[in-house]
């Protein structure tokens, strides 16, 4: 088993993490767009990048009743960010399976603040999705079970540093993978096609000068 989790299940998960990501975008900028009917006021261009990075920080009429969800939500995401590419196991990985050099890795203190504020992050984000009559309301057993494998991903790969257990890292390996197969078909998607959201949004801004 630990043989073909290492091997050929990791194959298939990356194959298909691969292929869905692509098919799911590619089926994105594929549907047709309603022309635009009213005089070009602005930049399409200028609107876009202004959607893209703009969103990064919420208006400040909505900052207010946002400010939680902004604050947990940069916790866990750029908290996950730092995990991922710059945990010393991951810079290794990549160096050695795909991508033949490395980088100096975060040391093991900034590895502990990063995942303690993944983890509080994504509690947080989950505990509010349960208690909030509204977010409780629009969610989804999707939006659960991405919480629940990202999570589980997470804290199998904080056990995987007892690197003198094998059976750790296979585990966290196994939940990696889970993920992995599971990404391309929820609503974790949004990882990359938020881009493309707030991008076509403001581009129709943009040409009518909003």
């Amino acid at each position: 088993m630990t043989e073909f989790i290492q091997g050929p299940l990791w194959t298939i998960a990356t194959t298909i993490f691969l292929i869905g990501v692509v098919w799911r975008i590619t089926t994105i900028m594929s549907c047709k767009v309603s022309g635009e009917l009213s005089r070009t006021r602005g930049t399409a261009g200028v609107g876009s990048i202004k959607a893209i990075f703009g969103r990064f920080v919420p208006r400040k009429e909505t900052i207010s009743s946002g400010r939680f969800q902004m604050i947990t939500g940069y916790m866990f995401h750029l908290g996950l960010f730092a995990l991922l590419f710059f945990a010393a196991p991951h810079v290794e990985f990549l160096k050695q399976r795909y991508l033949g050099f490395g980088w100096t890795p975060m040391p093991r203190w900034a590895f502990v603040i990063a995942a303690e504020l993944a983890f509080a992050g994504l509690i947080l984000l989950w505990l509010r999705r349960i208690m909030h009559p509204v977010t409780r309301l629009l969610s989804t057993l999707d939006d659960q079970l991405a919480s629940g494998l990202t999570f589980v991903a997470m804290f199998t790969g904080c056990l995987a540093l007892f690197e003198s257990y094998t059976q750790l890292r296979v585990l966290h390996l196994f939940t990696v993978e889970l993920l992995l197969i599971y990404f391309p078909f929820s609503n974790l998607m949004h990882a990359f096609t938020f881009i493309i959201s707030r991008g076509s949004t403001g581009t129709r801004a943009g040409r009518r000068g909003v």
